[in-house]
């Protein structure tokens, strides 16, 4: 352990017993520690396995008798945050990486980084800034696993969405025409038939009998439907017999098809497990009211929210946070509105792909769209100004835990003499 004589004088006595920033990697962390006492910064590098981490926290328990330490690190979530979160006298306050980058880069303008010297870094912003500094509060433990499930939920969607796009781009080479018998690809039954009958000579060359058998076994149930594939399988000819086009594309689907099997399963259980989790909240009635929420969104805007009410001060807050509320800048006389860059990608997510459902289930939002177009909005533009106003009225109902009344809302609209009622009437004219 190297040690530097660099002190940090105080006018008050600091709260903790020693502050700590560590540069967390892969294969190590590097470790800054302030003592107070001694008012010397020692730096240290620690292995990332479990084994290691562990007896360094012994070793701090040891060293500073069970006294309150903070640690500070770039990282918000992750092994580094889960090893650490479960030692009861470390408090962690996890910092964004752009601050990091930035404070270093305000005094060594020259860009030099080192590992080490992000750790002292860190330990600054614990000793100079810490009532700017947030401190880690986990959430229940039902919440975080509802947090990880739905993100990974997310991701396996998107990973279908990719696997059915390269599976369509396949198909239109040599085998166009079951991507009309079928409205989704992204089920067993249109994997099963490709499986079944790769070609349109293998769905020609099989009996009626045996197609229709294969169809009603899928449930497949409506009789005109039935009859309508086996008529344009009989009817269809095929795009090309070049079997240097047709067999390598064969076997792309194949080998396609095998991973989306595997695939839809995965999504199925994540789809029990949250529901599950989801249904065991005490706020999920509240979320489930939400127009166009579904078992999809509703798990998602409960996570969104969280537990703990306290944690925004207002609706602009979590507005700011979740990267809805546009940045505003201004210099001399001029002054402009850009995008929030910094901000939880997944949750941000979450609110423009509800507020988007929210149209086809609710009166107002589908109105106040509309108007927003006619502003000159575009699309994506309004929707987001739509999820502006969802969170403002859902982020009362949160606190005040009452769930969402849309007669109720439009009749507070109508008796503050709203021009969304105006323009709702308008619209209910219209159609």
């Amino acid at each position: 352990m190297k040690k530097s004589a660099s002190p940090v004088h105080e006018t008050a006595p600091l709260p903790y017993a020693a502050y700590i920033g560590i540069d967390w990697a892969d294969q190590k962390h590097d470790l800054c520690l302030y003592d107070p006492i001694s008012q010397q910064f020692e730096f240290s590098v620690i292995g990332s396995q479990p084994e290691a981490i562990n007896a360094w926290v012994e070793g701090l328990r040891k060293r500073f008798h069970g006294q309150s330490i903070a640690i500070c690190t770039e990282q918000k979530r992750g092994p580094l945050i889960y090893a650490l979160c479960k030692y009861e006298f470390l408090v962690l306050h996890p910092v964004n990486t752009l601050l990091v980058a930035n404070y270093r880069q305000a005094f060594s303008p020259s860009r030099a980084k080192s590992d080490p010297t992000d750790a002292q870094v860190l330990v600054e912003l614990l000793l100079k800034h810490r009532n700017k500094l947030n401190v880690w509060q986990p959430s229940s433990s039902k919440l975080r696993a509802l947090q990880q499930m739905v993100e990974n939920r997310r991701m396996l969607v998107a990973e279908k969405v990719r696997l059915t796009n390269r599976l369509t781009a396949a198909l239109k080479g040599y085998y166009p025409q079951v991507l009309d018998w079928f409205e989704d690809k992204d089920t067993q039954v249109f994997c099963q038939f490709l499986t079944r009958y790769p070609s349109l000579k293998a769905a020609q060359t099989a009996p009626a009998e045996e197609l229709e058998t294969f169809f009603k076994s899928h449930h497949v149930v409506q009789t005109k439907t039935i009859e309508r594939r086996l008529e344009q399988i009989q009817q269809g000819v095929a795009l090309t017999d070049d079997v240097g086009i047709v067999e390598p594309l064969q076997l792309r689907v194949a080998a396609l098809i095998a991973q989306l099997q595997v695939l839809l399963p995965s999504i199925a259980t994540f789809d029990a497990k949250i529901g599950e989790l989801f249904d065991s909240h005490s706020d999920a009635e509240l979320f489930k009211a939400l127009p166009g929420a579904g078992p999809q969104l509703a798990p998602r805007l409960l996570v969104a929210f969280g537990e703990e009410r306290a944690r925004f001060q207002s609706a602009q807050d979590l507005l700011c946070y979740s990267g809805i509320a546009p940045v505003k800048e201004s210099s001399g006389q001029k002054s402009w509105v850009h995008w929030r860059w910094s901000c939880p990608k997944f949750l941000r997510q979450t609110f423009v792909e509800w507020a988007l459902q929210t149209r086809k289930h609710s009166f107002w939002a589908e109105a106040f769209y509309q108007m927003q177009r006619q502003k000159g909005k575009t699309h994506q533009g309004a929707i987001r100004a739509l999820a502006f106003k969802w969170i403002r009225i859902v982020f009362r109902c949160w606190q005040d835990k009452q769930p969402y009344d849309e007669v109720k809302y439009l009749m507070t609209l109508k008796r503050k003499g709203s021009p969304l009622v105006q323009n709702l009437a308008l619209t209910e004219e219209m159609k």
